[in-house]
């Protein structure tokens, strides 16, 4: 048995919140194969399905996103699961939006969701971190990733949530680099809003060549006696 876990918090307040992508992708996923209605169990809202032949269960932790860990942690105890059987789908501010990575493992990387699911569930569990990208500043980010999702930012969404629904199966297998390359396919300009992990920073400038003083284009006099020096010299 396999759990998905999205994360984010509970009410029509935070609903399209950044920091609610992980509800929106578990929603794709149910929405895409299927799954039984949402009930409550675990402090949860939950669905199950199939995918690829094995049996899942969908959460959406309503313990709001700091105390995610506790709703999960429930869940894994309950099935007798071990942490190898959990996928988690979250938001993540150092990838550009539309960008979306799978590890296994790591830090939390300042998410509280995913500190709480550390200290509940251990920390060798696959993470699907989507990216929402950065305000650019560490004191806007409180009220970016509690902030809506823009008109704009609907162009990449909604096709990465289609691609994550449609492609769920291949996270059920394993297949972790097939899932993040039809997820590329779908969203192909994610590049820009957030610090792209896999493209290597732009090769700075000399700074000798930075501070060369750009010399102005030296003209040829029209008339007078140089330019007639000129002309004899280069025959013209």
């Amino acid at each position: 048995m396999l759990v998905i876990a999205g994360l984010g918090n509970p009410g029509t307040k935070y609903a399209n919140n950044r920091h609610n992508v992980g509800f929106m992708a578990a929603d794709a996923i149910a929405r895409r194969h299927s799954f039984s209605p949402w009930s409550k169990k675990f402090q949860a809202e939950i669905a199950t399905g199939t995918l690829a032949g094995e049996k899942v269960l969908l959460m959406k932790p309503q313990t709001f996103m700091n105390l995610s860990g506790q709703s999960v942690g429930e869940a894994l105890r309950f099935h007798k699961l071990a942490p190898s059987d959990l996928v988690v789908l979250y938001d993540e501010l150092d990838l550009a939006p539309g960008k979306v990575r799978v590890k296994s493992g790591g830090g939390a990387g300042g998410h509280n969701g995913i500190r709480s699911l550390d200290a509940h569930c251990g920390k060798d569990y696959r993470r699907v971190r989507i990216g929402i990208g950065h305000p650019g500043a560490k004191e806007l980010v409180h009220n970016y990733v509690l902030g809506d999702f823009a008109k704009a930012d609907r162009e990449w969404l909604e096709p990465l949530l289609d691609a994550i629904g449609e492609n769920a199966e291949m996270l059920a297998r394993g297949d972790d680099n097939g899932f993040m390359n039809k997820l590329s396919l779908a969203v192909p300009g994610a590049t820009k809003g957030g610090r792209d992990e896999d493209k290597p920073a732009p090769r700075a400038q000399s700074h000798i060549r930075q501070a060369r003083p750009q010399q102005p284009a030296v003209k040829a006099p029209a008339s007078g006696p140089m330019a007639e020096m000129l002309k004899k010299l280069l025959g013209k």
